[in-house]
């Protein structure tokens, strides 16, 4: 018995040495899928998804090298930071229009950020009979072609005798800028726990304290987003400010329309360079405040 339980022990022992000396590990069906995904060195997926980014970002790239070309035709002729010398030192016209923009963007952006969380709260909060037509009318300017909204914007200012400029401008970003900061404040406020509303008045928190001490901080992560979101959307739009600019008030995107009438300029090329690298180091920098806003 003694003899028959050591032959036993004898070969499980150099059953377990040899196989780990083989490397084999049992074979399941995850171990099977993970041979096999390691075999497959290229999938058809990650072709797709490394051709979408090769198309989206092949413009930008086609960009930032003729930002550095010392010729101003479309032939490479040579490195050169000409076009960005040009840029800092002699287009004062063109920086007074990125200003404009940058003015009408945080502004527009600012006043929409009230309005629209102030809108936002009060239809979540508040039950009266035409809410449901609010909140529809609300979203009429994303939903609107643009080309409609400012023709609408334009008929509107000269009926009552509104002289077009940089007033104007603000007004109309403020219009299309509402909808999106109100959806987004609604989409958190469909999240919200009314509970603690509920546990601020036990504790004797009137509405004013519950505004600005409970249910703002709760939704300033929508309130960011929507803020971030209009100033971006104010930036690049043209159309509706194609429509509501005066004289002497165009924005960089009005600016750049009118240059490129005469041909594309490499300044412009300079320009798009040094917002791409103000963007990233922007949200880079914002990063962290972001990722702390969103985890209250």
């Amino acid at each position: 018995m003694i003899k028959l339980i050591s032959n036993a022990s004898f070969k499980t022992v150099v059953r377990a040495v040899i196989t780990n000396l083989r490397g084999n590990k049992p074979s399941t069906e995850a171990n099977r899928h993970a041979r096999r995904a390691a075999h497959r060195q290229v999938s058809s997926s990650q072709t797709i998804f490394a051709l979408t980014i090769f198309f989206l970002f092949m413009p930008l790239f086609v960009l930032v090298l003729y930002s550095f070309n010392s010729s101003k035709g479309m032939h490479f002729a040579g490195f050169s930071l000409v076009w960005y010398k040009e840029l800092f030192f002699r287009s004062d016209s063109l920086w007074r229009a990125f200003g404009n923009s940058a003015i009408i963007a945080l502004s527009s952006a600012a006043t929409a950020t009230v309005l629209g969380t102030l809108g936002a709260i009060g239809v979540n909060w508040h039950r009266f009979r035409v809410r449901s037509y609010a909140q529809t009318i609300s979203f009429l300017p994303m939903v609107l072609p643009e080309i409609i909204i400012g023709v609408s914007l334009q008929i509107f200012f000269a009926a009552l005798g509104i002289r077009l400029g940089l007033f104007t401008i603000f007004i109309a970003h403020t219009t299309f800028n509402l909808p999106f900061v109100f959806l987004m404040v609604m989409a958190r406020l469909d999240e919200f726990d009314f509970s603690i509303i509920e546990a601020a008045r036990d504790l004797g928190a009137n509405e004013t304290q519950i505004l600005f001490k409970v249910t703002i901080p709760i939704c300033m992560p929508g309130i960011v987003s929507g803020f971030l979101t209009a100033i971006t959307i104010s930036l690049e739009d043209f159309v509706i400010t194609f429509f509501v600019a005066g004289p002497g008030s165009s924005t960089l995107p009005v600016f750049i329309s009118s240059a490129i009438r005469f041909g594309i300029s490499p300044v412009i090329n300079a320009l798009s360079v040094v917002m791409i690298l103000g963007t990233v180091l922007l949200t880079y920098l914002l990063r962290n405040f972001l990722k702390y806003i969103a985890a209250k």
